[in-house]
């Protein structure tokens, strides 16, 4: 069983660690370390469809998770080349900040940095994996349960990116926050809607043997979003640019779940 499990993994693992090799080399060259985003949340379309032709279980779980998976990684995809050309050929201001704290080793801690979102592309498509190995014939109502989550997500996610994308658009709004629509319950909708997808993921896998154990998914995306590299640095570079009009959201606002504003 673990051997199987092993020889389904290991191709994924190969992809992953070459793939961020060359986006690492890309980033180095184009000066902008930015574009590991765009490879990252697109890596997850092309390992899904391959767990989902290469496991034996039912083809309908199996191609299900993988259509799932591969609608939110393009999406996301997509919508990081476009922001991430919006940048260009200014770097974000989170890569900025990193290269200016790594100055003389940005190369190797780049390059380790990289690397380690390979490690998580590898360790976050399990659910994919442990679905389509699933010999079920019948979709149960759990399953079910993690596709109307999945879909809530998505369509969350998509609404948050949207009208944060139309606020930066209006010249008027440069220098303000936005708290127009979901932005107005959460400082950070797009992250509690990138969670939930995962959230999704977990709860179709649940039904598969083994797929409890995938519950370290949504829990170390939330432990990414909530203590490293999502809502921490968010807020810090908001509150350097936009000062006690920040503040005064962060006292208003939920930072995560989306809920009613404090008076």
């Amino acid at each position: 069983m673990l051997t199987e499990f092993l020889q389904a993994l290991w191709p994924v693992a190969v992809f992953a660690v070459v793939l961020m090799l060359a986006i690492w080399w890309l980033a180095l060259r184009v000066n902008n370390l930015g574009i590991v985003d765009i490879a990252w949340s697109a890596a997850f379309a092309p390992v899904a469809i391959f767990y989902a032709a290469t496991t034996h279980g039912n083809p309908t779980r199996r191609w299900l998770i993988a259509s799932m998976a591969t609608l939110w990684s393009l999406r996301l995809g997509i919508h990081l080349y476009f922001r991430v050309l919006g940048h260009h050929p200014h770097e974000d201001v989170r890569y900025a900040k990193m290269r200016a704290q790594w100055g003389k080793n940005l190369t190797s801690q780049a390059l380790i940095f990289f690397e380690l979102q390979a490690v998580l592309i590898v360790l976050l498509a399990t659910p994919f994996l442990i679905a389509g190995r699933n010999p079920n014939p019948s979709i149960s109502l759990l399953e079910w349960a993690g596709v109307a989550v999945w879909a809530s997500a998505l369509a969350g996610e998509a609404l948050a990116d949207r009208q944060l994308q139309q606020f930066r658009l209006r010249p008027e709004n440069k220098g303000k926050i936005c708290q127009t629509g979901l932005w107005n319950y959460s400082r950070h909708p797009n992250y509690f809607f990138e969670w939930l997808v995962w959230v999704g993921f977990f709860l179709f896998a649940w039904d598969s043997p083994g797929g409890c154990f995938t519950v370290f998914c949504p829990a170390l995306m939330l432990f990414f979003l909530l203590r490293v590299t999502g809502i921490p640095l968010t807020e810090e570079l908001s509150l350097k640019s936009k000062g006690d009009a920040y503040r005064e959201y962060q006292r208003t606002t939920s930072a995560f779940v989306p809920w009613f504003k404090k008076s």
